[in-house]
């Protein structure tokens, strides 16, 4: 397998960089101020986004896994192709955008057999991966990870081993395993231990909350003291600051969703530079 992903004498171990494609409108704090109904006729704004990261990346020879809604690829196919035409990994975010929590098996069935259908419809690529919405399989619902096998998924990143007032499932293991009873790789987003608790340091809200220092030092400290790969991830609506700032949120909403989107396009930049990049399945499938 050839992987195109820079290089560096001090730590050349690769970490995977990976994109949740959505429109800002569809995050899961949303849910109960937007309506699924109305979602087609709120303009678009992740095109815009999806090449400017396509740019940036571009700029730092990195290739990554965007992690796609269905929903998303069936209206942006054309998006959907410079992506995987640039080379970058294509993977499946189911659907659109429904917390598994909130799925019986049947569902989340059709769910992801259907996203799985399109993306590699619109790509004409094998499509691997999947991410659960808001990293909604735990130990409640461990049998998602079975029926992403039986759809042809080979690996998913969907357990988030922290505990979070909206997800998790702190007594998962921190580093990629196989759960007992399948052959689907299970990669949890990375995390770094300090003083016997699991901090976040693979991007989301907590890469905008916490100093760049601090989340550079905890991926440097997972490869070079605990000689594994690292995750992270970020959404598109996240380098997009001039977004429709939706009304009616609590403040923790607001703040976990707005918080410092201006600075998250000069952090990510040195996060290309301060470490090296590649796709989720070049990083942990072999060949």
């Amino acid at each position: 397998m050839t992987q195109n992903i820079k290089k560096s004498q001090d730590n050349p171990l690769v970490n995977a960089m990976s994109v949740d494609v959505e429109e800002y409108f569809q995050v899961s704090a949303f849910e109960n101020h937007v309506n699924r109904k109305d979602w087609d006729n709120i303009p678009g704004r992740v095109e815009e986004s999806i090449d400017q990261i396509l740019l940036l990346f571009s700029s730092h020879d990195v290739k990554a896994t965007f992690f796609t809604l269905g929903w998303i690829a069936e209206r942006y196919p054309q998006m959907v192709r410079r992506i995987v035409d640039e080379g970058h990994e294509l993977a499946s975010h189911g659907w659109s955008h429904v917390r598994v929590t909130t799925q019986n098996h049947d569902e989340f069935r059709d769910d992801v057999s259907r996203a799985h259908k399109v993306l590699e419809d619109v790509s004409g690529k094998k499509i691997k991966g999947y991410r659960a919405a808001s990293y909604s399989i735990g130990a409640s619902n461990l049998w998602a990870l079975d029926i992403l096998e039986e759809a042809g998924y080979l690996y998913s990143s969907s357990i988030f081993p922290i505990k979070h007032d909206h997800y998790g499932m702190p007594e998962a293991p921190r580093f990629s395993f196989y759960p007992a009873s399948g052959k689907l790789l299970e990669i949890p987003v990375t995390t770094v231990e300090i003083m016997g608790r699991k901090i976040p340091c693979g991007g989301g809200g907590w890469f905008r909350f916490f100093p760049y220092s601090l989340s550079s030092w905890a991926i440097n400290h997972v490869n070079r003291v605990e000689n594994q790969p690292a995750i992270f991830y970020f959404h598109p609506w996240e380098i997009d600051y001039n977004q429709p700032r939706q009304q009616g949120l609590g403040l923790k909403t607001k703040f976990r969703h707005y918080l410092n989107l201006k600075k998250m396009e000069e952090r990510l930049t040195k996060l290309l530079i301060d470490h090296n990049w590649g796709r989720m399945d070049e990083v942990f499938l072999k060949d």
